[in-house]
């Protein structure tokens, strides 16, 4: 089945990049790099010397420095993997990375979160195309230790290749749905190969953990060991910067204070990483918003940056006096929407806001994630799509915290209810907040299962 896989992917190879070049009239990044995704890069020092060692012609490949894969797709996998590289690189300082993705917004977010943690020690590329061809070359420039791949990427050819090099796999974070599964399940020999090459799961949940096994993973190397992204620290640095953004807003308090009871100045209310569909559902809420809450400012962050533009055009098309973001300016009391059109500070925002809505979650992506704002204590607002956080938004819920909406009649009464009682909304961030903090723990036991697989691996 992985042979008639492989030849499929070869068929409609052409057709895959010419999705590169289409998405590139968006994005131009998509068609830059294209060697990469074919697996021709760089080799790492002394990667070529496998056959010199086998004669004993040079030290033993031990005494090179250990190389950890991370693949982390895009952005949200890759926010997912920087606490674990973080805790990892600071226990390991002897440790190389070589972190993947396959989106242009994915790799930025990696340049620019981990380079300047890692001092000279990250390696960043396209993952190549799930090929041998492409995926053999990769591997002999590079030759990693181990491979840690976040949440859902499993890859045949790649999970075999690295079988055959007795490189360890381990799936992190890892999450599999019922509908999912329902599609491995519709190829039992492919899925059940495919699993059979994964030395560790480390599942989110004991549902995850259980579809998991279900479809070949032998169950001693599944285990369920939480969400890491409920392991997310707020330190001082952080509060400081959300301080200063919720000043700059004229919003002077937000959630950024443990003691903050009561909205102070003027409202602000947060639609994050937002998909195609939602913006006008928020921009519709926002307008039956204003008639209460006439100086309420929305914070509107798009999830992808193709759409910074026409999001700005949608805004003003509407009368929404609107300020970007990027252009530095702060927003001034008589703007409305501030476009956040930037990377990397979508943590902060939370922290500087009132209402939370976390996108992704109107349309049929799966949602995404509100443990951030949950962290702050700020309450969520959410769309009826949760599959991909169904067990946070569920922990959620019940604690109060976070409430799904269908429509914008719906959104504006929910956030129109918090921001008008500062009691039930900072009762119900708490709230948030304490189921965050209750199930942390995740990212602890992750480390040291990465720590054993390259204990077993050092070549």
């Amino acid at each position: 089945m992985r042979h008639l896989y492989t030849w499929f992917f070869r068929l409609t190879l052409p057709l895959m990049l010419l999705h590169l070049w289409w998405r590139g009239r968006a994005d131009p990044a998509y068609r830059k790099r294209w060697s990469e995704r074919f697996g021709l890069v760089p080799s790492r020092p002394g990667a070529r010397r496998r056959w010199r060692e086998r004669f004993g012609l040079v030290p033993d490949r031990a005494s090179r420095a250990p190389l950890i894969w991370i693949h982390s797709v895009s952005v949200g996998e890759t926010l997912a993997a920087i606490p674990l590289i973080k805790e990892l690189a600071a226990r390991h300082h002897q440790w190389q990375w070589l972190v993947t993705t396959t989106t242009p917004t994915g790799s930025q977010r990696v340049h620019d979160a981990l380079e300047p943690i890692l001092n000279g020690r990250l390696l960043h590329y396209y993952l190549p195309f799930d090929l041998p061809e492409c995926l053999t070359p990769f591997l002999d420039a590079l030759r990693p230790n181990v491979l840690v791949s976040m949440e859902t990427e499993l890859w045949p050819n790649m999970l075999a290749l690295c079988d055959r090099r007795n490189i360890p796999v381990a799936l992190v974070n890892g999450r599999l749905s019922e509908k999912s599964a329902r599609g491995y399940r519709r190829f039992p020999r492919l899925s059940q190969e495919m699993m059979s090459h994964i030395t560790r799961v480390l599942a989110q949940y004991p549902a995850d953990a259980y579809r998991f096994s279900e479809l070949g993973v032998e169950p001693e190397r599944v285990s369920a060991v939480g969400n890491i992204k409920f392991d997310l620290h707020i330190g001082s640095g952080l509060i400081s910067e959300a301080q200063a953004l919720s000043h700059q807003w004229g919003h002077s308090g937000g959630q950024v204070d443990e003691g903050h009871s009561g909205q102070q100045g003027r409202p602000v209310w947060l639609a994050a990483s937002t998909h195609a569909g939602e913006d006008e559902v928020v921009l519709d809420a926002f307008e039956r918003l204003r008639v209460s809450f006439p100086d309420l400012l929305l914070v509107l962050v798009p999830r992808h940056p193709v759409r910074f533009d026409s999001v700005a055009r949608m805004c003003r098309e509407r009368g929404l006096r609107t300020v970007r973001r990027s252009d530095g300016g702060v927003p001034a009391a008589s703007d409305q929407v501030l476009l956040g059109d930037t990377m990397g500070e979508l943590l902060r925002f939370y922290g500087a806001c009132d209402v939370a809505f976390v996108g992704g979650s109107l349309v049929p992506v799966g949602g995404h994630n509100m443990i951030e704002p949950a962290a702050w204590g700020v309450p969520v607002v959410c769309g009826p799509h949760l599959h991909n956080f169904s067990v946070v938004s569920g922990l959620l819920k019940e604690a109060g915290g976070l409430r799904v909406v269908d429509d914008a009649e719906q959104m504006a009464q929910q956030v129109a209810g918090w921001l008008e009682d500062s009691v039930c909304r900072v009762e119900a961030g708490i709230r948030a907040r304490e189921v965050a903090a209750q199930n942390s723990g995740a990212l602890e036991r992750t480390v040291e299962a990465v720590e054993s697989l390259m204990r077993m691996n050092k070549r």
